[in-house]
Formats: C-alpha cells, structure tokens, sequence
C-alpha cells in the first residue's frame, strides 16, 4: 500500500470488508465468481481458474487442492486461506434451496461487538463546543445463516457527538440496519436496508472498494460486481433494495433503488454549495449540515458472462432535492458537478483467459461527457505478469458515485497510462514495479493551468520460510503553481521503505521497517518495529516507532493492529515516539476481550492540533475496549 493509499477512506472499506470476510468466510464449493471479486487481490486469471477447476474437478475436498490451481502462488494462497473454507455438511444442491425458518433459527449464528476509545486527555472542543461526550464508541450485532442469510444492526457515534440528546433522540449519530440473502434459487444477492454496489471498473457507480496503484497491479485491472450489505461504520452507502438475479445463459441482473438523507453546505439561496462526506457532528455547525439533502438513487447492470468474455450495460439515476451549486468562480471548480438530476451510462466489456485478460469500461454523462478505462494484462509465464492501463477522463464529466483508477482522486480532468510488471525469477524473490503518467487538461487545487504527475515504484521482497523481506522506492512527480501562479514548479518527492518480517509456528512473530522521505530540502524518517506472541487463547501484539520529519509534507504513516474492525493507519510529522500494547484474550471460544493502549509523544511542540481538536499538552494516550460475544 502507498502513503497516498494508506491515508483515503476508501481503504477503510476494503479493510472492514476484508475483516468481515475473514470473520465470516466463504465455502469455496460454493462461492461465486462475485464473491471472489470482493477479493481485491485477485486477478481475472486467477478468479478465472478457481471457478474453472471447480467446475472441471468437482468439490474441494481440502484447502491444499488451491496448489492445483496455477494462476495462485504461494503468498495468494496462503492469504487465500484466511477468507475461505471447505463447508463438510452441505453438498451442492444446498446452494438453490430456500433456507427454512427452522433451520435458520436453530443453525445461525450471531454476534455481538461492542467497542470504545476513551482519550485520556482533553481537546478545546471537550471544554467548549462540541456537544457530547469525548468518547467514540460502536455497537453491532449480527446474524448469520451460512453464507446465506445476514441480518444485523450497526450503531456508531464520533467524539464530541450526542448520544441521546440533540438531533440524535435515538442515541447514536449514525445507525445502518441490513438484510442480505445469497444464492437461494435465482437470486444471487438480495440486500434491504444499507448496502454497498459496484459496477464494472467504477466510472458509473462504485461506493465499494477502491483500486490502488499497487493493488491495481495485484488484481491486473479486472472489473468487479458486487452487491453487499454494508455492515461497518463508514458513510456512504445506499439505504433501499439492491438485488442480482441468475437469468440463465449467462445473463445476470442487477437493480436497485435507494432514498437516503446526506450532509451538504448550503448557500444562501437554499442550494446545496458541497455534499459532506466527513460524517461529523460534533458542532452546532456541522449539526446543522446534518441530514439536510435527500438523494434518490435507481439504477442496475445487464451483464452477460460466459466462456471468458464478459458485457455489461450499466445506468444510474440521481436526484437530489436541493439543486447542487458550487462556488464555479474559483477556476478549478468550474466543471464540479451541478444541478439536481445526474445520468450516468457505461458499456463494460472484458475477455479472460488464463494468459490474457482484457477490461475496460466507457461512459457518458447526461450532457454526453466521456469517461473510459482499458487495461490489458499478460501472463507472460509463471514467473512473469504485465500490465497496461489506459484512462480518459474529460475534464467536464460529471458522476457522484464514479470511483475508480486514477493520479488525482476523481473520474474527473485526467488522461493517463500505467503499465505494471510482477517478476518472480527465483521462487523466493518477487519484484513488481510500476510506472504512471497523468495528464490533467483543466486547472485542479493550488494548478492554475494544465499540469502532469509521473508516479513510478519499484519494490523487491524476498520470502523463504519464516521470513519475509522487502525493500520499495517510489519517485513521483508533481506540479504546482509559484507564488505568483506565474508559472508551475516541479516537486519530486522519494519515499523509501524497507522491512523485515519473522513468524514462528508456536506464535511469535516480530518486524523491523524503516520509512523515509525527501523531497525539495523536505525531509522524513521513520523507525518502527513490533512483535506478536500468541499462547492459546491469549494474544499479545506490541509496538514502537521514532519518526522525525521537517513538516507536513514530509509525513509518514505508520500501521498497527487493532481491534477487530478497527483500521489503524496513523500519519505522523515533527519528531516523537509512538507505542502501543494490546492484549486480546478469548474466553470459552465464546467470548473475546480486546484491551489496547497506545500513546504519542511529540518532542518538538507544546500543544497538539488546531481549532476544537488542539490538545494543551505534547503526548496523546488513547485506551481503546472491545468484547464480542457469540450468542
């Protein structure tokens, strides 16, 4: 994952997905080609030659059969493990029953998580102006039958937010309720209440899970359709009914309709001026942006798949009842999204093989505004995978729920190409790379006029038995406007990084990296190290980082485990020390206790942040609690 990755949204997502599958895994002799698109690591070709040796073998009858399938190596498959199972109850004629109630009631299983992170400190906004209390809390319950049946209910609330009080009469800020059903007859996925979609590779809808640079290399540019409930504590989901239906012959349909309430800042006049994704409030301020824009959402895919080749036509529709208006005077706002209604349509289209795969997606919008993405992925041989990717994005393309590949965060104003190798000339060395070039036709934040970004990486890991090294340099380029916005200067940034990983069978494990920045006199260095021990049902994980950077642009970012989902991904700038303990203990396999501290101390500044969230102090100690009980 690169900084730029690490620090979006969007990651969060993919990592409450990730978590929720490992939680809750597969049947691989059941799974669908969808359900493996959830799976952000896997290739076309790969996902392509699961579902074939399925069908040309049979059942699984054990994990270890994923060595016959070639397009896995062995990292895929060891990672593979954790997000599936062989189910020994169940033979393949369960998959098009109807559940029964009674068997739903008396073999499904449910869950229940409660989390808290208590600040031992103070912020200005806890003395005076955010209304609630300094405590950021969760709770979620759970029910599963199977892969088929999912049901639960997730409460969520920030610091500073009112539980119980003000707008929120109900306790928490934010509540998501869903109720998912999968392959019972035709119907593939069914979800009511809050669910997530993505349609082919993003330019019309995809509130699902991004696509990295890195991640994009690892996956070879496929395109994904999925319809999930959305069981975490992000914002951004749809709130309705979302189905995909088996027609036969290769046809599948996906629909779905949505009616939820948004966040915005208003003008004046009563339009909207930006709709809010933050999610935050805390502040009579932001209390007031609360829920004051309806959006409805209608939309759905036609896709037909068969024998490797793929078509999809996709539409989405976009109301909102509050016209969008934002400030077009300043230059690089000139092309945002305006108006109250929103059409997007695209045509996706793809052909897998085991040594080719092609996919790309192309767009419109109402006004007729083109956005495309093709990429074309070789595997070459065992060793050797390429990759090429191709994107136009005009500058006046409008979508509000577009996510896809891109430099510079938006289906919006770039044109580019990436091509990508993954090389493996010894079974225990591994070296990918990347380079990326982007065109940006229309002014963008702090760019006055036409500018270009050129992003390349290199990263080589070694890996042979309980070790595993790796060392990455990535060099980037970007362009920004002088003081007098008179002409651009080029900013190359150097990020570094190089680590150490050792795992041993009875539960130990341990890692040493190193991070640095440089960049125009800019510079940045972090060290970090952690360890993990596991003895029966306790687990203890643990760790500690220096870092020393000359500012803001110089910050790092620093992962440490968590919670369960809980994703911690932390930037850090100036000089001081992180370090973190947290013991994690199961009780009778029914209960599990989760306890962490973690505390950063800044050797260069007396107070901590800006504005409600400035701390009059130079350390900041967090606790956070978690118990999940299965019922």
């Amino acid at each position: 994952m690169t900084a730029e990755d690490a620090g979006s949204s969007s990651w969060e997502e993919t990592y409450d997905l990730l978590c929720e599958l490992e939680q809750h895994p597969l049947d691989i002799n059941r799974v669908t080609r969808e359900q493996l698109e959830e799976l952000p690591f896997l290739s076309a070709q790969q996902i392509e030659g699961i579902m074939e040796y399925l069908w040309r073998y049979g059942r699984m009858e054990s994990l270890s059969e994923l060595q016959m399938v070639r397009q896995l190596d062995y990292a895929q498959r060891r990672l593979l493990t954790f997000f599936i199972y062989i189910d020994e109850t169940e033979t393949d004629n369960d998959r098009q029953k109807v559940p029964k109630a009674k068997d739903i009631m008396k073999y499904g299983h449910s869950e229940l998580v409660a989390s808290v992170k208590v600040p031992l400190y103070e912020r200005k906004g806890d003395r005076e102006g955010y209304l609630g209390p300094p405590y950021r809390h969760w709770l979620r319950y759970q029910f599963n039958y199977g892969s088929q049946v999912k049901a639960g209910i997730v409460g969520a609330q920030d610091a500073g937010e009112p539980f119980f009080a003000n707008q929120n009469k109900w306790g928490y800020d934010y509540y998501s309720l869903y109720l998912q059903l999968r392959n019972v007859g035709r119907i593939e996925s069914m979800v009511v209440g809050n669910y997530r979609v993505s349609m082919g590779m993003g330019l019309v809808m995809n509130n699902s899970f991004s696509l990295g640079k890195v991640a994009m290399l690892q996956n070879l540019g496929r395109a994904t359709y999925s319809v999930r409930a959305h069981s975490s504590r992000s914002a951004g989901a749809l709130r309705g009914l979302a189905a995909t239906v088996d027609m036969g012959k290769g046809l599948k349909l996906t629909a779905f309709a949505s009616y939820m309430f948004a966040d915005a800042t208003l003008n004046k006049d009563g339009t909207a001026a930006t709709i809010l994704d933050t999610d935050y409030h805390r502040t009579e301020t932001e209390m007031n942006k609360k829920h004051n824009l309806n959006i409805m959402k209608t939309g759905g895919s036609l896709r037909y798949d068969d024998h490797g080749i793929h078509l999809g036509l996709n539409a989405l529709y976009t109301h909102l009842d509050r016209k969008l208006k934002p400030n077009t005077s300043v230059l690089y706002r000139k092309h945002y999204p305006q108006g109250s209604d929103f059409t997007n349509m695209s045509l996706d289209y793809g052909y897998a093989t085991h040594k080719v795969a092609l996919n790309g997606e192309t767009a419109i919008d109402r006004k007729g505004h083109l956005a495309t993405i093709n990429t074309l992925s070789l595997q070459i041989n065992d060793v050797i995978s390429m990759m090429a990717l191709q994107r136009f994005y005009s500058y006046a393309y409008a979508s509000l729920d577009a996510q896809s590949y891109s430099d510079g965060g938006k289906v919006q104003n770039e044109s580019g190409i990436y091509v990508g190798l993954s090389w493996k000339p010894y079974p225990t060395i591994n070296l990918t790379a990347y380079t990326d070039y982007a065109w940006f036709a229309w002014a963008k934040y702090q760019v006055s006029q036409s500018s270009y970004s050129w992003d390349n990486l290199v990263q080589v890991s070694w890996q042979k038995r309980l070790w595993l090294i790796n060392a990455r340099y990535r060099l980037r380029l970007r362009q920004h406007d002088n003081t007098e916005k008179t002409v651009l200067v080029n900013r190359w940034e150097h990020r570094m990084r190089a680590s150490a990983d050792y795992a041993v069978k009875q539960g130990l494990g341990g890692r040493l990296q190193a991070d640095g920045y440089q960049s125009n006199g800019d510079k940045g260095l972090m060290v970090s190290g952690s360890m993990s021990l596991t003895h029966k049902w306790l687990r203890l994980n643990g760790g500690v980082g220096y870092f020393h950077t000359d500012n803001y642009d110089s910050r790092l970012y620093l992962y440490e485990q968590g919670p369960l989902y809980t994703y911690s991904m932390t930037q850090f700038y100036g000089e001081g020390i992180r370090y973190w303990l947290m013991v994690r203990a199961n009780i009778r396999k029914k209960l599990m206790f989760t306890l962490k501290g973690g505390v950063t101390n800044y050797f260069d500044r007396n107070t901590i942040g800006s504005g409600y969230q400035q701390v009059d102090k130079s350390s900041l100690t967090d606790i956070d609690v978690q118990v999940r009980c299965k019922l």
